[in-house]
């Protein structure tokens, strides 16, 4: 009869646990990763290809699945409820059980830290896990717990994005009141004035937008024009 000595049974036990953690390994592999791309952009005048081109080549490079891209052109400091494609994607992802929220930069979720951090909180509570590229971090672990290491090192991303805009709006108006201070004139030229054929070329998206009847907070929202223009606007299409 055969007898296991002790260098058989660690042999055996060494093997069991091989075969068990490559099954692992496997069933992961095979359980597809639902992806969300999320984009975002300042202004009208910039693209957001470049972000969706370089998170679905990550996606594929790693096997996930990409369900929906969401983009946006708006400023990264507007609160999230101003953010129409920010909480569509929160309800996408929620409804479509959606493993992971890509984007290339944590500042394009936000640049303000207590909005970002609220997004990500949501996120988490919701067992998704929002993947940042460019520091190849992660909210949450592949067990669906908070990243507590991500978390705090996201917190502080967060917080020097928002220092960073702050101190480069304090230099571009320290920069107009040494130049005004010198003698300089900011703005427009005294006595000019747009003709409305101007106005109407200038501002056509605005004027149709206006036209179907969308208020203009809501047309301002969109196009980042000023209420004042808005209103002129208005009144040289009544």
């Amino acid at each position: 009869m055969f007898k296991l000595n002790f260098t058989s049974i660690y042999i055996c036990r060494t093997i069991i646990l091989y075969v068990y953690l490559q099954c692992n390994k496997l069933i992961y592999k095979t359980i597809m990763i639902k992806t969300v791309i999320f984009a975002r952009v300042s202004t009208n005048a910039q693209e957001y290809d470049r972000q969706v081109n370089e998170l679905t080549t990550l996606s594929k490079s790693n096997g996930w699945s990409v369900e929906a891209v969401f983009t946006e052109k708006i400023s990264g400091a507007k609160s999230n409820k101003e953010r129409t494609q920010l909480l569509n994607m929160i309800s996408y992802v929620e409804d479509n059980h959606i493993n992971k929220v890509l984007v290339t930069e944590l500042s394009r979720l936000g640049r303000d830290t207590l909005q970002v951090l609220e997004v990500i909180e949501i996120l988490n509570n919701k067992g998704i896990s929002l993947y940042i590229q460019n520091y190849n971090i992660e909210t949450l672990t592949h067990e669906g717990r908070v990243n507590a290491m991500s978390q705090f090192l996201i917190t502080i991303l967060a917080e020097v994005a928002r220092m960073e805009r702050k101190t480069i709006r304090e230099r571009i108006e320290s920069g107009y009141n040494n130049y005004r201070a010198a003698g300089g004139k900011v703005g427009r030229k005294t006595g000019y004035r747009k003709s409305n054929k101007d106005m109407k070329e200038q501002y056509e998206k605005e004027i149709q937008l206006l036209k179907k009847g969308l208020s203009l907070r809501n047309v301002s929202a969109i196009t980042h024009t000023s209420i004042n223009t808005l209103r002129k606007l208005r009144i040289i299409c009544a």
